[in-house]
């Protein structure tokens, strides 16, 4: 009967979010991103799931460190290009694709100079997820830092504290 409710409403009333991930999901990327990073250094990771249109559905994570072992060696989220070829065959095993990096600064999450010049997927449309604090619980949602790559090194900022419903976090987007 929900279910049946919930596709009305989404029928009638279509969400105007962009990046979908199940609260569950969520739950378990920001535990795991605090516990990796030890509130010592950056963590992060990649979120994997489905592209339609614009909207972006995540479905699995693939941490940093499990692509490469020395991610987290400077302190700060350096991957090695041997990486991306490891996140790409996992990719297609799973059939998925990347919807999205998330990864942990010290204090607010602010797009740094090497986030801006660097992005982990220098694609047209990537979003970029900055979590405050080390990902220390509790994480105010309010504080999150949400980036979209336009390419040429701009990005748009989605972040919540702007007012922007870019990130989905609620059960009501999931069939």
């Amino acid at each position: 009967m929900i279910s049946c409710i919930h596709r009305i409403i989404q029928a009638f009333a279509p969400p105007d979010h962009r990046l979908d991930c199940p609260p569950r999901l969520w739950r378990t990327l920001v535990a795991e991103l605090e516990r990796r990073g030890g509130s010592r250094h950056e963590a992060g990771a990649f979120l994997l799931g489905t592209i339609t249109g614009e909207r972006r559905r995540a479905s699995d994570i693939v941490y940093y460190d499990d692509l490469d072992a020395r991610a987290y060696a400077s302190g700060i989220c350096v991957l090695d290009g041997n990486a991306f070829a490891r996140l790409w065959a996992i990719c297609r095993e799973r059939g998925q694709t990347v919807v999205a990096d998330v990864h942990t600064h010290p204090g607010a999450a602010w797009q740094s100079h090497s986030d801006r010049t660097n992005p982990m997927i220098a694609r047209a449309g990537h979003v970029a997820v900055i979590l405050p604090d080390y990902a220390r619980a509790p994480v105010d949602l309010s504080r999150i830092g949400v980036f979209e790559y336009r390419g040429a090194h701009s990005w748009d900022d989605r972040s919540p504290v702007r007012g922007h419903r870019f990130l989905n976090l609620s059960r009501w987007s999931w069939p």
